[in-house]
């Protein structure tokens, strides 16, 4: 999982170590002063695999154009997806 400085904290990386999932997460400054303070490592973090979140923001960003699916029009978990799709086909196209 990528996520941002927002998601960085001990439950949602306990969650995601429990259930055996990569995080790459940086950590906030705060923590980190609380961290060293108390003499425990850093959390790993890969730089090179964090910029590739952009490519997933974008994506939903662009996504978002879409004022069917930005408000969610559609009452039907089968026609939103439907939606997505076909709005992603469309971003594909262009």
């Amino acid at each position: 999982m990528i996520a941002d400085k927002g998601y960085s904290s001990r439950t949602i990386r306990t969650y995601l170590r429990r259930r055996k999932i990569g995080a790459t997460i940086p950590e906030r400054a705060d923590q980190l002063a609380g961290r060293a303070r108390r003499g425990h490592r850093r959390h790993a973090f890969d730089p090179i695999r964090y910029k590739r979140r952009n490519v997933v923001e974008r994506c939903f960003n662009r996504l978002k154009h879409f004022k069917g699916i930005a408000t969610r029009y559609d009452k039907l978990a089968a026609h939103y997806r439907s939606a997505v799709i076909i709005a992603c086909l469309l971003l594909w196209l262009r």
